[in-house]
């Protein structure tokens, strides 16, 4: 692409954030509003016009799905030789290098879990943890070290920040553990993860020829969703930088979901302070959502008259239903609603893989799981088994591999089916649910994988590129996507998307968590929501239990999030005086439906010689537009059509509606 073609890809304010070359520019992107598509378009640009050599930029997110979409991306658009990488990644590929020139010797193993350790140390001290407990001491251990805060000083920082020290101990407790902790580390001659950002960064901080060599290699920096920086990465990334300006930073303090694992969005909101003359940019074109999703998102964030510190979307989607609100008796008809509406979605055409359930604990899983199976509907259970990690996908990758050893001149998705046909692979899926349908589900992906990448290098992809390929997303854990409903946390489905998201549990006590007791969880609690609202393109259900068992006492209560929002949240009196004000809200094709409705309503009622509001009120139509039914029971469900008026009126709304 030439440098005028990827500008002409975006859109004024996209535009203004690719042509921001040098200096700190600060860019504040809502859900949905294309950041990725932004930033990878001014990486391009800047490769294009030659301000940029592509070696010379380091790219870093939080998550390696994030890093290999970039790279997709930058691939995508003929720009090769950019780091993009986790924090983590980018870290321990650096300390790997110069921890021979600067420590010396070989550098201790990773651990990739540290609860085993954790457990050793706290039994050490004194302390004898359950198994949660351990695990609330690791999460612990983690938040000081990347919030800076030393065992000395970890009594007193907890108490100035209100934070109760964990598993119901003593702070100094919990201090002997930590110290513990390091000395079992220590003596097993290994490092845990924060260790290689805090290693890094006191080596760049001894070694300063170390930090010249990355500064030269190093020219340009650009960090996704700042908002979730710690000081720990600040502290790094300052020793980066070097004094030096040309940092391009993108995030939405709307998003900030990991406080309680020290993320603070205090360095995106206060980057103007920091660098006065910054190039600011706000996207605010929401290219995921309908406007009704998009509503209630803004909704969310202005409860009470607070505005959000991040941004205000506008919805540049075609209008869509309305979010669906639900409450059952208890957690048992919960699920089996969910998975009752996911079955109608699937047999509208609506694909599995673009479902999903999202819920605030995982334990909440266990119910819609077993609903799903018992309507024949697969799912997935994100944060379970790694897709590169499963045995047919391993397999399927060393077949792969000694293909390609092979010449041929064939299409690359010929050749890859051909291959995976000795691993039980058909053109078909299996009839039959569970195990053999999880493993055609996976050989699938990789089917479509290789079809994507054919797509984008073009004809002359090779199996040789398609193997290089799945090797650079498995060592990213870049997982592609896997046929069948998605069920996930809200914190984990952060930075994705479906075409519909069901949100389970949405009650006191789930959200807010119970836990939440300050007005700053409680804030954290409101913009998780807020995240999982946003990952909805168009069909949105929202839902609670009022109990917890079947037969148990209903003492459960809606979120007080949604208690503006929800149907019947005000007096019928409210609702009608509010209906003409929402004409305001609906999108260009919600009013035209509107204004046919009332034009058939007034047929009707000269007809009839009655007044119009008779036949319909006004509410109602406004409902009808945003809902836009499409069989009578979905039409029983807006206010004011009893069983009556649907038995009278009920095919003739159907049929306009069907026109628009």
């Amino acid at each position: 692409m030439s440098a005028d073609q990827i500008l002409d890809a975006l859109d004024p304010e996209q535009r203004e954030v690719a042509t921001a070359l040098h200096g700190p520019v600060c860019v504040l992107a809502g859900a949905g509003t294309g950041k990725t598509r932004a930033i990878t378009h001014r990486i391009a640009y800047g490769v294009r016009v030659s301000a940029y050599a592509p070696q010379s930029v380091l790219a870093v997110t939080f998550t390696a799905r994030a890093a290999g979409e970039m790279r997709q991306r930058l691939r995508g658009l003929g720009v090769a030789g950019v780091q993009a990488r986790t924090f983590h990644a980018a870290a321990l590929r650096q300390l790997s290098y110069f921890w021979p020139e600067a420590v010396g010797g070989q550098m201790p193993r990773l651990l990739e879990h540290k609860a085993q350790l954790v457990g050793r140390a706290a039994h050490a001290v004194g302390v004898n943890p359950d198994r949660m407990a351990v695990r609330d001491l690791a999460s612990e251990i983690e938040w000081s070290k990347v919030s800076l805060v030393s065992p000395s000083d970890y009594a007193a920082e907890i108490a100035r920040l209100g934070r109760p020290a964990p598993a119901g101990l003593a702070p100094a407790q919990v201090v002997d553990v930590m110290r513990a902790y390091e000395d079992a580390k220590t003596d097993a001659v290994a490092l845990d993860f924060e260790d290689i950002l805090l290693l890094l960064v006191d080596i760049l901080t001894r070694f300063p020829e170390v930090g010249d060599q990355i500064r030269r290699q190093y020219r340009h920096f650009v960090v996704d969703e700042y908002q979730d920086v710690s000081p720990l990465q600040q502290e790094l990334l300052t020793r980066w930088l070097g004094g030096r300006r040309e940092l391009c930073v993108v995030g939405d303090p709307a998003q900030t979901i990991y406080s309680f694992a020290g993320a603070t969005p205090s360095h995106l909101l206060g980057f103007g302070r920091t660098y006065p003359d910054a190039t600011q940019v706000r996207l605010v074109r929401d290219y995921r959502s309908t406007p009704q999703v998009v509503r209630l998102a803004n909704e969310l964030m202005h409860v009470r008259g607070a505005a959000s510190t991040g941004v205000e979307l506008q919805a540049q989607r075609p209008s869509g239903p309305a979010p669906d609100y639900k409450a059952f008796e208890d957690d048992a008809a919960e699920a089996q609603g969910v998975a009752a509406g996911i079955a109608r979605l699937m047999a509208a055409g609506v694909p599995a893989s673009e479902i999903a359930v999202l819920y605030r604990m995982n334990s909440q899983s266990e119910a819609v799981e077993e609903a799903l199976a018992e309507h024949g509907i697969g799912y997935l259970v994100r944060g379970g088994q790694r897709f590169f990690d499963r045995d047919e996908v391993k397999r399927a990758v060393v077949l792969l591999r000694g293909a390609a050893v092979a010449a041929d001149d064939r299409p690359l998705g010929e050749r890859v089916r051909e291959t995976l046909m000795d691993l039980g692979w058909s053109e078909e899926p299996p009839a039959a649910r569970g195990a053999v349908r999880e493993r055609w589900d996976a050989l699938q992906a990789l089917v479509n994988l290789a079809d994507d990448l054919a797509t984008d290098v073009g004809a002359g992809a090779t199996l040789r590129e398609f193997v290089e390929h799945l090797a650079e997303r498995a060592q990213a854990q870049h997982a592609p996507a896997v046929e069948g409903v998605t069920l996930t946390s809200m914190h984990a489905a952060k930075g994705l998307e479906w075409d519909a998201v069901f949100i389970i549990g949405c009650s006191e006590g789930l959200l807010p968590i119970t836990h939440a007791e300050t007005p700053e969880a409680v804030e954290e609690e409101k913009r998780l929501l807020y995240v999982a609202i946003t990952r909805a393109r168009e069909h949105l259900t929202l839902s609670f239990a009022r109990s917890r068992k079947a037969g148990g006492r209903g003492t459960r209560k809606r979120t007080r999030f949604l208690e503006r929002q929800w149907p019947d949240a005000r007096p019928a009196r409210q609702q009608r005086r509010s209906a003409s004000s929402q004409l305001a809200d609906l999108g260009p094709e919600e009013l035209r439906l509107f204004e046919s409705l009332k034009k058939w309503r007034l047929a009707i009622a000269q007809e009839t010689s009655k007044p119009a509001f008779t036949v319909l009120v006004d509410s109602s139509l406004v409902e009808i537009a945003q809902r836009r039914p499409g069989t009578l029971g979905d039409l029983a469900q807006v206010g004011g059509v009893g069983a009556s008026k649907l038995d009278k009126y009920g095919l003739d709304i159907l049929e306009i509606v069907a026109a628009h």
